[in-house]
């Protein structure tokens, strides 16, 4: 079963269970890998096969 990944680069997500790091901006996609920079804890990457992270809304406001 193929899962749908749906993140563009500059998009603001939550760790669903890593909420102390805090909002993370999408930096890269590379099919199903990741690359967020959350503001408590640097770039991670994420596997988006294993871990559904959460949109927020805009956060420039």
């Amino acid at each position: 079963m193929r899962i749908l990944i749906d993140y563009s680069l500059g998009d603001f997500v939550k760790h669903p269970d890593q909420l102390d790091w805090g909002i993370g901006q999408v930096q890269s996609v590379d099919g199903a890998r990741i690359t967020v920079n959350f503001e408590n804890v640097g770039k991670q990457l994420i596997n988006a096969e294993i871990i559904s992270l959460s949109p927020v809304a805009d956060e420039t406001e």
